[in-house]
C-alpha cells in the first residue's frame, strides 16, 4: 500500500517523510492554493537534498513549459494534473517525466471507465478524487468508493478525498486489482501545509498491522 501526502510546504517536513518512507510527497504549483509551495522551499534546498520520497508537483491546468521547467528546477519525479488537461498534454509530459491524471467524481459521475477512457496510453496513474463545485481535490470530503470498486480501469491508481485516520479500516477493506495507494492531505494537517507529522505516523502504522 503506498502512501501520498500532498501539500508539503516544509522542507524539514519532507525530510520527515523521507525518514518515515513514505512512498510519493505532493508540492503544490498552483498559486491559489493556500499549500503553493513557491517561495516556501526554494530550488536550490531540493536541489542539493537527496531522497527517496518521489515528488511530486502538482499542477491545474498550467502549459508544458511552466510544468517541465517545474519539474526541472525542482527535481521532480512525477507531475499531477488536476485541471482540464487534455490527453495531448499527458501525451508529451509523459515523454519527459512520470503523469498522474486526477479525476473528481460526484454524484452525477455514472461510469469511471468512460471518464478515463481518453487517457489509457498517455498516463502513469490516475488519482480519483471528490469533485464539489466544478474543482477537484481540496473538499475534505469523501466520494462513493463503489463507483471505483465496479470499474475495470486497468491502470495503477490513488484514492483521494477527505481520507482520515479513521478510514484505516475502510481502506484495508476497498480491494481492486490496480489500487495503488492513497493520497492524504487536510486531515493530517494542523493547518494549510503543515502536517501532523505524528499523525501521519500512526497512519503508516495502522496500515502496516
Amino acid at each position: 500500500m503506498n502512501i501520498k501526502v500532498c501539500g508539503i510546504t516544509q522542507l524539514k517536513q519532507l525530510q520527515q517523510l523521507d525518514g518515515l518512507n513514505i512512498d510519493f510527497a505532493g508540492l503544490n504549483f498552483y498559486k491559489e492554493s493556500p499549500r503553493y509551495v513557491v517561495g516556501k522551499i526554494s530550488k536550490e534546498e531540493l536541489q542539493s537534498t537527496d531522497f527517496d520520497v518521489k515528488k511530486v508537483g502538482i499542477f491545474v491546468n498550467a502549459g508544458y513549459d511552466e510544468i517541465m521547467q517545474a519539474v526541472e528546477d525542482y527535481g521532480l519525479d512525477v507531475v499531477q494534473l488536476h485541471g482540464d488537461e487534455t490527453p495531448d498534454l499527458c501525451e508529451e509530459l509523459q515523454e519527459d517525466t512520470e503523469v498522474i491524471k486526477v479525476f473528481g467524481i460526484d454524484a452525477n459521475t455514472s461510469s469511471i471507465d468512460e471518464l478515463v477512457a481518453d487517457y489509457d496510453a498517455v498516463c502513469d496513474y490516475y488519482l480519483f478524487d471528490t469533485a464539489k463545485n466544478g474543482t477537484s481535490g481540496g473538499t475534505g470530503t469523501q466520494f462513493d468508493w463503489k463507483l471505483v470498486k465496479k470499474s475495470k480501469i486497468e491502470k495503477p491508481f490513488f484514492l483521494s478525498g477527505g481520507i482520515g485516520i479513521d478510514d484505516v479500516a475502510k481502506i484495508k477493506a476497498f480491494k481492486h486489482v490496480d489500487f495503488l495507494g492513497v493520497d492524504i492531505n487536510s486531515k493530517f494537517e494542523k493547518e494549510p501545509g503543515v502536517k501532523d507529522m505524528a499523525l501521519i505516523l500512526q497512519f503508516k502504522q495502522a496500515m502496516k498491522k
